[in-house]
């Protein structure tokens, strides 16, 4: 039985496919159409789906739907009412697109699946699907599940259990009063992106200090022992404005936001550090009210907050669970893999199998991937210098080259579904290098250079580098760095304030080490990912160090790439020392003029692969 899930029209359109109950595919569209968060319909995630599983429309058995438009459509219209006239101008901005697709789902899908699907829609609710994302795949017979995100039809945040193959969603906070809408109101406010810019303020937090906590919770934010809180809505424009915050609120806080792209004052560092605090207390708090509700050791996350790995890592240090799991899509994008799972287990009540150790997510490594004699039909065509390298000298040189503190593009196998790089579409640097945050941030992703970078360590080397006792293969918890290997600091060092904290090197991996001597740490197994686990093996024998920078192979405001025109462009464009794209090294050095004066985001992700090329023009 074949079962496509769909996500569109908010953040992060996706589809995912479930084959006979074992998930076989999963995508987000901006990865096919280069456009970052891509919230249109997901056409070529489908069609991907599809070809994936050797699947087309009419062999579907069900088509489900992450969330019940109608639903939403009620709250947008009941929310205008409730502010009516001053929603006036954001009403008339959303209406043209309700009335031409977000109301006529059936009509958009049946055109994506090119008519060919005679089966039954169906429409989840939106936490149902967080909640199934987060459940099924995880290795849990049972599990207390928390979903927490921005507002789905009417729910912004949700608890239950689930057992064997029924979930359960007991409790629900309701809209406007937000966690996700909360964060994303100071993302807003420290100059960032809604919707995008969360993980720069989660990194931003670090070098300030929690100066605004009080203030926080005194003024905007009524919270109660079990988690449960309100939101002093007049500081909040979000239900009538297409801003998050009124006058107010930056009355309160001295001043207005921060203007895109000026430069980051202690003020951002301080509110940042301010709101991370806060919702880390509150997830605690929710997390021990759903202890004692429910009794059950093991925690299941999704919904946008749960890519909060620094909440997660304090979940699973400070909370009473004694496992954790998160699903690694946890945003939007995963809510297509929980609708399909949804109508597997739920509405057809097929058997789950769960064994407490091994979840059915595959690694997350769901997406397309290329054959050698693909990659090197591409190469060739296109007249790109290349070396070919035997498994065992790919690994081999791939390690000397990262001992030497180049920066390498690693593009191999399947693509990662969510919106963390596992190791097939990653950047990797040496790790033990103090110089190499600040490299990558600014001349390789051309980002802010307090972003920081997460390890990749082998899962039996982990316990010589961190304080964690549990595996997290999806980067999606934060951890102690072990003391054994911190540096003494000098006191002049240890007296630095804000940004000047960022070039001490406080450990024997300083580039994947925080100021706040913590990591975002990816466990890499040797049979989840069999190369990249042999070459951190290789690196490791070589320089005795078993931990690897990895961070997104992307550049700043793009999607991570998918293909290998994509690989190549972005490697072009940066100070990238070398390409490792399959068993084909390319070296920066050897590559002619780069050119890139066609606007790729007009021509289709086939397109994209057969282009006709001038030399290096792609």
């Amino acid at each position: 039985m074949n079962i496509l899930g769909i996500s569109a029209f908010y953040h992060d359109s996706a589809a995912a496919l479930i084959c006979d109950g074992e998930i076989t595919a999963a995508a987000q569209e901006e990865r096919f159409t280069r456009k970052r968060h891509d919230n249109q319909f997901p056409s070529n995630a489908v069609e991907y789906c599809l070809e994936a599983g050797g699947l087309t429309a009419d062999k579907l058995d069900y088509v489900a739907f992450y969330e019940k438009p109608l639903l939403k459509f009620e709250r947008l219209l009941e929310t205008y009412i409730a502010y009516a006239p001053r929603g006036f101008g954001q009403f008339l901005m959303s209406i043209p697109l309700w009335l031409r697709k977000k109301l006529y789902l059936p009509r958009e899908m049946d055109k994506a699946l090119n008519h060919q699907y005679k089966g039954r829609y169906i429409f989840t609710e939106h936490h149902e699907s967080h909640a199934a994302s987060a459940f099924f795949p995880s290795p849990f017979e049972e599990a207390a599940i928390l979903t927490m995100d921005g507002v789905g039809e009417w729910a912004t945040g949700s608890f239950g259990s689930g057992r064997g193959n029924k979930i359960e969603l007991t409790n629900v906070m309701g809209f406007p009063h937000s966690l996700g809408l909360l964060y994303s109101a100071f993302t807003y406010f420290t100059g960032f992106r809604v919707n995008s810019g969360e993980y720069k303020m989660m990194g931003l937090a670090p070098y300030g200090e929690p100066r605004y906590y009080d203030l926080i919770m005194k003024e905007l934010v009524d919270l109660k022992e079990d988690g449960s809180f309100r939101l002093a809505m007049s500081y909040f424009s979000y239900c009538h404005k297409t801003v998050m915050i009124s006058s107010k609120f930056e009355k309160l806080f001295g001043g207005p936001a921060r203007s895109p792209g000026s430069p980051i004052t202690q003020r951002e560092m301080d509110i940042a550090a301010s709101i991370q605090a806060v919702t880390e207390e509150i997830m605690l708090r929710i997390a021990r009210h759903i202890y004692n509700q429910t009794g059950i050791k093991n925690l299941v996350l999704g919904g946008g907050v749960a890519l909060n790995c620094v909440s997660n890592g304090r979940i699973l240090q400070e909370g009473p669970f004694d496992n954790i799991w998160i699903q690694p899509a946890a945003g939007d994008a995963g809510g297509a893999l929980g609708a399909a799972m949804l109508v597997w287990y739920q509405l057809l009540n097929n058997e789950r199998k769960a064994d407490g150790k091994t979840d059915s997510q595959k690694g997350s490594y769901l997406g397309p991937e290329y054959s050698n004699d693909e990659i090197q039909n591409f190469l060739t065509r296109h007249d790109i210098k290349y070396t070919k390298l035997n498994d065992e000298d790919l690994l081999t040189q791939t390690a000397k080259l990262l001992s030497g503190d180049s920066v390498i593009g690693w593009f191999q196998g399947r693509m990662e579904f969510g919106p963390r790089a596992l190791g097939s579409r990653s950047i990797l640097a040496n790790a033990c290098s103090d110089q190499m945050q600040k490299k990558i941030n600014l001349r390789i992703k051309f980002r802010e250079s307090f972003r920081p970078l997460a390890p990749s360590v082998l899962e039996e080397e982990v316990s010589n580098y961190f304080e964690i006792a549990t595996k997290s293969p999806y980067m999606l918890l934060v951890a102690k760095v072990k003391k054994e290997i911190l540096k003494e600091m000098t006191k002049e060092q240890e007296n630095l304030f804000g940004i000047d904290k960022l070039n001490v090197a406080r450990s024997q991996i300083p580039a994947v080490t925080h100021t706040d001597y913590t990591a975002r740490i990816q466990t890499v197994y040797k049979d989840t990912n069999t190369r990249y686990w042999k070459l951190i093996k290789v690196f490791q024998e070589l320089t005795g160090c078993a931990v690897i920078v990895n961070t997104s192979f992307n550049l700043r405001g793009e999607p991570i790439v998918c293909s290998p025109i994509d690989a190549y462009k972005t490697f072009m464009k940066t100070e990238m020392d070398y390409l490792i794209i399959g068993n084909y090294l390319l070296d920066k050095r050897q590559q002619g003029e780069f050119y890139d004066d066609f606007d790729w985001r007009q021509e289709s992700p086939s397109d994209l692969q057969d282009s006709a090329l001038n030399s290096k023009r792609l």
